[in-house]
């Protein structure tokens, strides 16, 4: 008999999965690029930082401090001692900021959800403000009783949010107004701090609210830096999870994915990296809202590719926001907070008008 000749099929199917195959390598190859276009960028924003200040120095100057200390002595003091962990806790600072507010935006399935907008920044504050004002130390640690309290103070705040989410009553809108509530608590709370503190304790519980990176140490970079290489391998092992939430509960509990979980592992991570942040330079608002939002325009939901590039948007911005604070007013370093809240205002409210359009044309 003769042998059976191949199906008219087979051939295009081939082709259609070998172009499919290139389409995906072309996609990782752009997204590859851009994220090392990102670090490119805030390596070149680190460096740039590290120049102004009251005394300018050139990127030269600045990496003969960095890598020769020893030709000039007082360079590399001014360097190394002053400039350098101010502008290192902006870069941790902001990845973390960033990358916690993309994974509340993910776990949450709200676009406006960020650590400042929904109050866990402003916990965090309040639980510190209280040690401050009582004057209360923990008794091994006592240099980490304000990270101590900031983290209890935003789990909290994280625990109440994500009880209410998982109401089946409960919207997106819902969410983002208890937020908004928790902010407002949290900060009447704070005026009543400030109300009973000393002058220091006072001048302690400003620099909180306002927000500043000036105030960087080499403690709080270590810290700071010690959480961001725990919690992001953490979340990029549940990355395909955390993908798969963003395609809704029903596909995502299909997939095998326990979607309790993730949520509530994924809020602790969150309420450390932002009571870490809080704890050490304050409230700064925003990062968490516009740099996962750059992010996934640039790289897409693929959580693969958006830690990274939410990481590096978020350093980026509070780097850049950093090297602004102090060229602004010339010879006076501004709060960042303040920076930051004049670019994310605008961002913010971009955001509400394009969910109202969408809900204008859903409707129509």
């Amino acid at each position: 008999m003769p042998a059976a000749e191949p199906s008219a099929t087979a051939k295009p199917q081939a082709s259609d999965a070998h172009g499919a195959y290139l389409a995906y390598r072309r996609r990782t190859t752009v997204r590859v690029g851009i994220l090392l276009a990102l670090a490119a960028v805030v390596a070149v924003v680190f460096v740039y930082s590290l120049t102004v200040g009251p005394i300018p120095f050139t990127f030269s100057e600045v990496l003969h401090a960095l890598f020769n200390p020893g030709e000039d002595s007082q360079l590399a003091t001014v360097v190394n001692d002053l400039r350098l962990p101010p502008a290192l806790i902006a870069v941790l600072v902001g990845a973390a900021l960033s990358l916690a507010g993309m994974q509340m935006q993910t776990i949450l399935n709200n676009p406006l959800a960020e650590p400042f907008t929904l109050g866990i920044s402003a916990a965090a504050a309040l639980g510190a403000s209280v040690m401050i004002v009582t004057g209360i130390a923990l008794p091994v640690i006592p240099h980490f009783t304000l990270p101590v309290a900031a983290t209890v103070a935003a789990l909290a705040a994280s625990g109440t949010i994500a009880a209410v989410a998982r109401m089946r009553s409960v919207t997106k809108e819902t969410v983002v107004l208890l937020g908004i509530a928790l902010v407002f608590t949290c900060q009447a709370l704070l005026a009543l701090m400030q109300y009973r503190a000393t002058t220091e304790s006072l001048q302690q519980i400003v620099f909180w609210s306002m927000g500043s990176t000036m105030r960087g140490t080499w403690p709080a970079v270590y810290t700071v830096g010690l959480a961001l290489l725990v919690a992001t391998p953490l979340f990029w092992i549940n990355g395909w999870r955390l993908t798969a939430i963003t395609l809704g509960d029903s596909r995502a509990a299909a997939m095998g994915v326990n979607i309790s979980a993730v949520r509530s592992w994924t809020l602790i991570g969150v309420s450390v990296l932002a009571a870490l942040s809080v704890a050490f330079v304050g409230i700064i608002g925003f990062i968490g809202l516009v740099g996962p939002h750059i992010a996934r325009s640039l790289v897409g939901e693929d959580q693969r590719f958006l830690i990274p590039a939410s990481l590096l948007t978020g350093a980026a911005l509070l780097s850049g926001a950093h090297v602004a604070s102090q060229l602004l007013v010339p010879g006076v370093a501004l709060p960042v907070g303040i920076v930051t809240a004049l670019v994310g205002v605008p961002v913010f409210l971009s955001i509400l008008l394009q969910r109202h359009r969408s809900a204008l044309k859903g409707a129509a």
